[in-house]
């Protein structure tokens, strides 16, 4: 009878697919993270899902905030254009990196997961370059705005003063003065034209009608002839120098003396004085 020899099987090494590799080592990571299977079913929550949606959560936050940029870089500008006024250095503000990150993080739905978050910080740092520039710009804007209305607030005042010194010098002549005298008395004292006969006389025989008359015999002042001339300060500090201030007090005190200029003028025809 022959005898059989002895043999040993030698094993083949087992061939990985690298689909099965890849896999492994993914699933490794997921169970050393804590994020596996069984660490899922411990918490009952499910992390790759939650991370999904918070990723793209804070992507889109990103998004909003730099087309916000983008549409406060065109309202500077408009804001500028339309002033016309001339601002202080640059104002060009470049948008083509902001653009360029929003264009690689905006259909979020194609992007590789992994890839969001690094995009989002692209979108965020272009943002903020953006958003400094504005700000610059803005404040350069807000100097020559404040500037402007400085220049046009100085140039009113100036046409005011102007004007109201104009009307004054006017109301200081003769013809100013008793057009002044006529209105008032009408106004405060219901006195008329009879009665404005009787003051023009009065006070055309007093300082003809002379806001700066001075009587350096008796020190009587201007067109109504206060004694002193102080005295008018009581209408307002500018009696020396504004006919309407004084033609006011002189009214005041017609009133309080004689009771009406006509009076007044039939005491001063008597005795040379009222």
């Amino acid at each position: 009878m022959q005898k059989r020899s002895t043999f040993t099987p030698v094993r083949r090494a087992r061939h990985h697919s690298p689909l099965l590799v890849v896999s492994g080592v993914l699933l490794g990571a997921l169970l050393a993270s804590g994020a596996g299977a069984g660490a899922m079913a411990a918490t009952g929550e499910q992390p790759v899902n939650e991370t999904l949606v918070d990723v793209t959560a804070d992507a889109n936050v990103s998004l909003g905030a730099a087309r916000a940029t983008l549409i406060d870089v065109e309202a500077i500008g408009d804001e500028i254009e339309e002033s016309g006024l001339d601002v202080t250095g640059s104002t060009d503000i470049d948008t083509s990196t902001l653009r360029a990150a929003i264009g690689k993080l905006d259909d979020l739905t194609t992007l590789p997961l992994m890839l969001v978050p690094e995009l989002a910080d692209d979108v965020e740092a272009a943002t903020s370059t953006a958003q400094t520039r504005v700000a610059q710009v803005r404040a350069r804007f807000d100097e020559a705005v404040a500037k402007k209305a400085a220049v046009d607030a100085a140039a009113e005042a100036a046409a005011k003063a102007a004007a109201e010194a104009a009307a004054l010098a006017a109301a200081n002549t003769p013809d100013g003065a008793k057009a002044t005298a006529q209105r008032l008395m009408a106004e405060r004292y219901g006195w008329g034209g009879d009665q404005f006969s009787c003051l023009a006389s009065l006070w055309q025989k007093e300082s003809s009608w002379n806001y700066q008359a001075y009587n350096a015999g008796s020190g009587a002042t201007g067109i109504p002839q206060a004694l002193p001339g102080s005295k008018m300060a009581e209408a307002g500090a500018d009696w020396q120098t504004n006919a309407a201030t004084q033609i006011a007090w002189g009214l005041d005190y017609i009133s309080r003396a004689y009771g009406s200029p006509c009076a007044a003028w039939g005491h001063s025809q008597a005795t040379n004085w009222y």
